[in-house]
């Protein structure tokens, strides 16, 4: 019997780019792509990274935001490396932390929410997972976020998708589900966005 080819092993043209761009991961392109369509990051904003290893998302928030703007990225993993000056690390579980452990740059222009659990290869699981993380940044968006402020969370779909989409509606004026471009064919991650906060 022959095994099945893991899509995720191999590296594609992407992860070549990101490689030739200076981002550790591929990743990069998936918010690159969000940022395009809604418009996201700009000079000098404050901007909360949750599940930042290992640290794509956060080197391109940096350079979007400048040198007066200011990232926290946050991961229970190290970074692949160190980054620029506008960015601080907090090496945490972002499941154990308060909201007052993550007020360094508070309130936030832009949270994002790149979070994904421990896959155990049951997918029932996997998305319940998913959406305990994406539903811990939202409630972080809450307190953190500016009025006016934007929110972008990944979650795998699964029946608790409408139950996630209803609580952005419920803390954001606009809310749009985004398959961004860089997302892998065989993925069921979503990104979900949250513009203007109530």
């Amino acid at each position: 019997m022959t095994r099945r080819r893991n899509p995720y092993q191999r590296p594609d043209h992407y992860t070549r780019q990101a490689q030739e761009r200076g981002f550790p991961a591929r990743s990069v392109f998936k918010l690159e792509d969000i940022d395009r369509r809604l418009g996201l990051l700009k000079r000098g904003q404050r901007v909360l990274d949750l599940g930042a290893a290992p640290g794509s998302w956060a080197q391109y928030a940096a350079e979007k935001v400048g040198a007066e703007g200011r990232v926290l990225a946050v991961d229970q993993r190290p970074l692949a490396r160190a980054l620029t000056a506008n960015v601080t690390f907090l090496e945490r579980d972002v499941l154990s932390l308060e909201p007052r452990h993550l007020s360094s740059f508070a309130p936030y222009d832009v949270l994002l929410s790149d979070m994904a659990p421990f896959t155990t290869g049951t997918r029932e699981a996997d998305q319940a997972r998913s959406f305990e993380l994406f539903m811990r940044a939202l409630d972080l968006a809450a307190v953190l976020l500016v009025k006016g402020g934007s929110f972008v969370g990944k979650i795998f779909m699964g029946a608790d998708f409408p139950v996630a989409t209803r609580r952005v509606r419920q803390l954001f004026l606009r809310e749009r589900a985004l398959r961004p471009e860089g997302t892998r064919e065989a993925s069921f991650e979503i990104f979900v966005a949250g513009l203007g906060r109530r």
